[in-house]
């Protein structure tokens, strides 16, 4: 199991993206949160499968119709054990 965090830049709140990103993550099994980040940008932490994290950055990169994605920055993280699922965190 490996872990990413992804910090996406552009139109990216209020066309939702949480919610683009919680669906794709389920459908890749990943465990792990997204939420809104004060300055406009969202942040994703995501853990799984490497191939997993690969298909999600794709689609990080498209985000849902209304988005507009500039960037998407990765950083490598450690597992966070006791991750069961993945949610939306509202701060």
């Amino acid at each position: 199991m490996v872990a990413k965090r992804f910090i996406i830049t552009g139109i990216v709140q209020g066309v939702g993206f949480r919610y683009f990103v919680k669906r794709k993550a389920e459908l890749y099994g990943l465990c792990g949160w997204v939420r809104n980040l004060p300055d406009g940008r969202v942040e994703v932490f995501a853990q799984g499968e490497p191939s997993a994290l690969r298909e999600l950055e794709k689609d990080l990169w498209q985000g849902p119709s209304l988005a507009r994605v500039e960037d998407v920055e990765v950083f490598q993280e450690e597992p966070q054990p006791g991750l069961h699922w993945f949610e939306i965190r509202f701060y």
